[in-house]
């Protein structure tokens, strides 16, 4: 059963960093990045639905709720969508994806901020490691400092913004949408999403190749790769699935290098493996409690 899991969450991890290379490919076709991101928000509308239809589960929200899922579908799913496809376009599939890896470290300050959690010693490490790796990826640290920025100010921003917004998705999953499910919560934000961006997207005609690029970038990469994550998280600890779903990034570096020749400096290998480390880091400490809890209800 934990092989399953693992291998659902590999699955996951492969289809959310093939997300950026695919999409600079509907870019190289003539499709703006906010395009994509619209049509990302449409297209899984249908397979989030039956899925939710399928499992039972309500659609309704709370009249209490309606303003926090007005915040997911405005944040998590219009800002981060639009955002992210912003940062593939400026920066790369590879850097994209690493920054985006900084979410993390934002959950961390956000959570002791608006959530009251304790900001430990080794949060604020991740915190610290995240700061450095952003600094090497955007040339300021590591072995090319002082040789100009590897990084435009622009990809390193939208990329930065692209954590963000991301990281958000932990602070409502844990505030007043905790209780419904994944597929309720899509079904609810996309819409709004596709609604906020739409006044922002120039539609343009699209080459077949094109249509086939967003059609995976919003089944296979967003409901596919969501479906396949949580249907580990069936089987695997969320702390080990996390730790796997790290490879999202790596596996974006490889391809973007095999399809469109992206590659990092020295400073930008060292940063994603520093963003990378505080993102262990932050899973290693969340254990601990629950790792102690379990040793003290086995010596009773």
């Amino acid at each position: 059963m934990a092989l399953r899991g693992y291998c659902y969450v590999l699955l996951a991890a492969v289809l959310w960093g093939s997300l950026g290379p695919v999409a600079k490919y509907a870019f190289s076709q003539g499709v703006a990045p906010l395009e994509v991101a619209f049509w990302r928000c449409v297209i899984p509308f249908v397979p989030f639905a039956f899925q939710a239809l399928r499992r039972g589960h309500s659609l309704r929200v709370q009249p209490g709720d309606r303003l926090a899922m007005a915040g997911f579908g405005f944040i998590c799913i219009a800002a981060f969508y639009g955002v992210y496809q912003l940062a593939i376009n400026e920066g790369g599939a590879a850097l994209a994806s690493v920054l985006m890896y900084t979410a993390p470290a934002w959950v961390a300050l956000a959570a002791w901020a608006c959530l009251g959690e304790g900001m430990s010693a080794a949060k604020l490490g991740a915190v610290a490691a995240t700061l450095a790796g952003v600094a090497c990826v955007s040339g300021l640290l590591g072995p090319e400092a002082g040789h100009g920025m590897s990084a435009t100010p622009k990809a390193v921003l939208l990329g930065l913004l692209s954590g963000l917004t991301y990281a958000m998705y932990y602070i409502f999953g844990k505030g007043r949408l905790r209780h419904y499910p994944t597929p309720v919560l899509f079904l609810h934000g996309l819409p709004l999403g596709a609604l906020l961006l739409l006044p922002f997207v120039d539609f343009s005609p699209k080459t077949p190749g094109a249509w086939a690029a967003i059609v995976t970038v919003s089944l296979l990469s967003t409901w596919g790769a969501y479906s396949a994550y949580y249907a580990g998280l069936r089987h695997l600890e969320a702390t080990r699935a996390a730790v796997v779903a790290t490879l999202e990034p790596v596996v974006a570096a490889v391809v973007a290098f095999l399809w469109w020749g992206e590659r990092f400096t020295a400073s930008g290998w060292l940063g994603a493996g520093l963003i990378l480390g505080a993102v262990a880091l932050v899973v290693w400490d969340g254990r601990r409690p629950r790792a102690a809890a379990r040793e003290a209800l086995e010596h009773g």
